[in-house]
């Protein structure tokens, strides 16, 4: 198979080989966030004990056969998931720890989901938990200063592999997909998305929802909301054209889609804070360097 061949070109840009400190880092960020997010974003689940009346599955949970949620489930679910989040920040067994986070967290968002109120804003998480536990190794150098990516030895360095890179890689497209197929809803909404581009939906949301700031442009610069609509639509619409990013243009398009995310929390309330975590998947967070906690195994490169 030739370099350039069609299934290797593929792969580089599915399976590239990345830091594993940068999902070390990355793997303590989201367990951090998703403890928070159990006791409060989603703490609706405690709350939905005893409304079994209300209990509407989603899909998934159909497939499963969940039933309503009860007050043990609810706490051994959250259990799970804080001891799950625990391990993951400490490092240990990060494949068997992440493992039962993942589990508990996505029953925990099924029945977050199921009782009226979807969270679109927690789909890329929930691939993050899902994904990060696929990745098991060292992140040091080995012998030699070799490093191993997919069985093969490779330059001298920070330890690199495509496992990790998948990993990222998965995060990443449920990022870019939460933009892109929001699309959907507004053409289904309103019948297209000039219909939507140039309605007052916006400013709408700012009288019903706004706060003090969203209040006074409405009163004295209303004309600002059709082109922001346009806006948010070109965002979400041109999202995609990030996987193809690197360096500066990067994080000049990262720090662009943050930005959206904070004028909507100044103007809105609404902060979208698990999609906004996670486009740390896009960083070279291994800069970070992280504390190591015991003394790492060696790492042995197969030799042909």
């Amino acid at each position: 198979m030739s370099a350039t061949s069609p299934a290797r070109r593929l792969r580089s840009v599915l399976f590239p080989a990345l830091p594993l400190a940068r999902v070390r880092v990355l793997r303590v960020l989201i367990c951090a966030f998703v403890v928070i997010d159990v006791l409060t974003f989603s703490r609706d689940v405690l709350s939905h004990v005893g409304n079994a009346g209300f209990f509407t599955p989603v899909a998934l949970a159909r497939l499963l056969q969940l039933p309503p949620v009860t007050a043990p489930i609810a706490y051994t679910l959250l259990a799970l998931i804080l001891a799950g989040c625990a391990a993951g920040i400490v490092g240990w067994r990060p494949r068997l720890s992440g493992s039962v986070l993942a589990i508990a967290f996505w029953l925990w968002m099924l029945y977050s989901n199921s009782y009226g109120y979807i969270a679109h804003d927690h789909m890329a998480l929930m691939v993050a938990v899902a994904v990060l536990p696929t990745v098991a190794g060292q992140e040091g150098p080995g012998p030699d200063g070799a490093v191993s990516v997919h069985d093969r030895p490779v330059t001298s360095g920070p330890a690199r592999s495509e496992a990790a890179g998948w990993a990222l890689r998965a995060i990443q497209i449920a990022v870019v997909a939460t933009y892109f197929f929001s699309v959907i809803p507004k053409i289904l909404y309103s019948g297209s998305l000039a219909n939507w581009g140039n309605s007052a939906i916006l400013t709408w949301a700012s009288i019903r929802r706004g706060t003090g700031l969203a209040h006074w442009l409405v009163a004295h610069t209303p004309w600002v909301f059709v082109p922001a609509q346009w806006a948010g639509i070109a965002l979400e619409t041109l999202s995609p054209v990030v996987l193809f990013l690197r360096g500066k243009a990067l994080y000049v398009v990262v720090a662009l889609y943050l930005g959206f995310h904070v004028s909507t929390l100044v103007l809105l309330g609404i902060h979208f804070l698990p999609t906004a975590l996670c486009w740390a998947a896009f960083l070279p967070l291994e800069r970070l360097r992280l504390p190591r906690l015991g003394r790492p195994r060696p790492h042995v490169t197969p030799r042909s």
